[in-house]
């Protein structure tokens, strides 16, 4: 009995630190988003990198109804010396009569297109960005995916930030306003959990990357052995920016969002995202076991019986109100994401919302089940420290 009090007891401890740590990154992100996204230019100092050249590296696979009017907003920043590589894997993909007729449309703009790609290793996005990566003539390399849409002056704020100490420049993920409950669903989940966890790691020193638009140093890349280095891993955003960290460099956060617009989109693509972004986060990062504890409503199951066992609480009464308290505070953090009015209403925010959370457990679970994953036209078996062999159909 004593064992077991003891238990309970230290469980309870478990279920407050929890709720300090999770309310802590609520605070730190939504402070963050209010006084750092979406900034003015006049905002930001004039730094030494201001006028660099950039070599834009865009690895495209297939069209969607978007995807010409993505790679257009690339072709019309306001940036006086950039250069746009376009990767394509394969001769009759449809993406390359689309990069043909933006680069006849546009001839001023200094832009080639690379068709081929080039086998050194598993990954099959770094293997597309050989040639691009290998012919970029600037020592700014702008890493951007195809789903992606900038504004005029998106390369412009990414530069900003690329300060004397500074050696990769990201930007937020998030999602662009589109039409359907997927969308609202990604949109949700893009502007209240990954920002939490996101910029808590950043804010508290953990490198915490995406590879959706990262602006870095080429030269730091080409100590660490190029982009061949990183073609062994699916995850190769994460390893780019270790090797770029390990290196005594900075990383830096655009005030822009990288704002996702891809023409295809659903619930069950949205689960499977989640389901392989988990799958890749438990083979590199062993600590990832415990973020089911990090989400809603498992969250205050644990804080609200540990205020049950110390206080006497009703546990029941104090789920309700800490899920109540989660709610709004995402709301909050989703509306400075997003810098501007919602596309949805708040009766659509909270039926996602509530969606969004019951699927953290399910998607958590699934991932640990197989550790297979599927990525673009392959299938990949994961080892443990994030390296990955492709599996090939006999």
């Amino acid at each position: 009995m004593a064992l077991l009090e003891l238990a309970m007891q230290g469980f309870a401890l478990f279920g407050f630190i929890l709720f300090f740590v999770l309310w802590l990154m609520h605070l730190m992100s939504i402070i963050y988003v209010r006084l750092h996204l979406h900034r003015k230019r006049s905002e930001v100092k004039q730094p030494f990198t201001q006028m660099a050249g950039v070599s834009l590296l865009k690895p495209l696979k297939g069209v969607d109804t978007n995807l010409i009017s993505n790679l257009e907003t690339f072709f019309t920043l306001d940036y006086p010396k950039y250069e746009i590589l376009l990767c394509v894997q394969d001769q009759d993909d449809p993406a390359v009569d689309v990069c043909k007729k933006l680069l006849g449309k546009y001839p001023n703009v200094d832009a080639r297109l690379f068709i081929g790609g080039k086998k050194v290793g598993i990954n099959p996005k770094i293997n597309n960005l050989m040639p691009g990566y290998e012919g970029a003539r600037y020592g700014l390399v702008w890493i951007c995916d195809s789903g992606i849409k900038v504004k005029p002056d998106t390369l412009t704020d990414m530069t900003n930030q690329m300060t004397e100490k500074v050696g990769l420049v990201h930007g937020l993920p998030y999602v662009a306003d589109r039409q359907g409950f997927a969308a609202t669903l990604e949109q949700v989940y893009f502007g209240t959990s990954h920002p939490r966890s996101y910029i808590s790691a950043n804010v508290t020193g953990i490198k915490c990357v995406t590879g959706m638009s990262c602006l870095m140093r080429k030269d730091v890349l080409d100590q660490a052995g190029g982009l061949v280095a990183f073609a062994q891993y699916i995850a190769e955003d994460y390893f780019m920016a270790k090797a770029i960290a390990d290196r005594g460099w900075k990383f830096s956060m655009a005030t822009q969002v990288a704002m996702q617009n891809s023409g295809s989109y659903s619930i069950g693509q949205f689960q499977s995202r989640m389901i392989r972004w988990t799958k890749l986060r438990i083979n590199m990062l062993p600590g990832t076991v415990l973020e089911p504890v990090s989400e809603c409503f498992l969250a205050s199951l644990i804080i609200g019986w540990a205020a049950h066992y110390v206080f006497r609480w009703d546990m029941m009464v104090f789920f309700m109100c800490h899920c109540l308290a989660w709610f709004i505070a995402d709301y909050i953090q989703l509306t400075g994401v997003q810098g501007g009015p919602l596309c949805f209403s708040k009766l659509d925010f909270a039926v996602a919302w509530f969606i969004r959370e019951s699927m953290a457990v399910q998607i958590f679970l699934s991932a640990l089940w197989d550790p297979t994953i599927s990525w673009r036209t392959g299938r990949y078996r994961l080892r443990c420290g994030g390296t990955a062999e492709e599996i090939l159909d006999v």
